[in-house]
């Protein structure tokens, strides 16, 4: 009986690598050679571990390995390594290919599995590139498959970074724009923490964009998503500076009264 506990924690890959132990063999004879080749989950762990070390060459190569074999995660991964150039040569076709294997194959994925996140991400990176397409390349910009890509993650998967980018073409003038629409997916978005429809979402009902005004609340999420906000995030520090700047002192209030209640609520 194939047994599987949690191993090492992958923080950068983001995923829990389980080790089977091998059942016990009724008779003892020789291997075969198929049966001494590593599963394509072996694979993945042995590029994994290797990826953790610093080793990015032999982590490329087992994760390539495992995913010719139809690993999702490895194939995930591999995506996000030539999207980034980390470990390899940046080549954003490869990535498409990538990331274009996993969303073929894994599309109708239950949503409440680990692996989900990893498919939901791959139809999120297909509509970036979707959105501006790859230069030099027959990937074309093609806005409309852009959105068929980030809509099936928003809806499907409710992927918080895909509702955001939904909410971002509804509010783009050029892709038809719908503010009510785009505050629908943001309030989902920002209701799971994502901080960039946190910040997007508080500007507009702080200041009444297309929407009606709710001061004190677009301080709340304006100040949850500078409570995460990163180095790379100055955007959002100034959205929120702007707001502070110009709200009452009862909105202030009533805002971190918000926060309070929202934070509790996820304790």
């Amino acid at each position: 009986m194939l047994t599987c506990k949690i191993g090492v924690v992958l923080a950068a890959i983001g995923v829990a690598v389980c080790g089977a132990v091998a059942p016990a063999r009724a008779f003892e004879g020789s291997v075969s050679k198929k049966e001494q080749e590593p599963s394509p989950l072996q694979q993945f762990q042995t590029g994994a571990r290797a990826y953790m070390a610093g080793d990015k060459a032999s982590a490329v190569s087992s994760l390539i390995d495992a995913a010719k074999r139809g690993h999702a995660v490895a194939q995930w991964k591999l995506g996000r390594m030539y999207a980034e150039g980390d470990g390899v040569e940046k080549d954003d076709v490869k990535a498409f290919d990538y990331f274009s294997q996993v969303a073929n194959a894994h599309a109708d994925d239950a949503p409440d599995t680990m692996q989900s996140r990893f498919v939901a991400n791959a139809f999120v990176a297909l509509g970036n590139y979707y959105l501006d397409g790859i230069s030099g390349t027959p990937i074309r910009a093609d806005p409309s498959r852009a959105r068929e890509m980030f809509s099936y993650a928003a809806s499907y998967f409710g992927d918080p970074d895909a509702q955001y980018n939904l909410a971002r073409m509804y509010l783009d003038q050029k892709s038809g724009r719908d503010a009510r629409q785009a505050a629908r997916w943001l309030g989902l978005a920002a209701n799971k923490g994502q901080r960039e429809a946190q910040a997007v979402l508080g500007h507009m009902l702080f200041n009444g964009v297309d929407i009606p005004r709710q001061a004190a609340r677009g301080l709340m999420w304006l100040s949850l998503a500078k409570a995460s906000a990163g180095p790379g995030d100055k955007w959002i520090s100034d959205l929120y500076a702007e707001a502070m700047a110009e709200a009452s002192a009862d909105d202030q209030e009533k805002a971190q009264d918000y926060v309070a209640a929202w934070n509790k609520d996820r304790d």
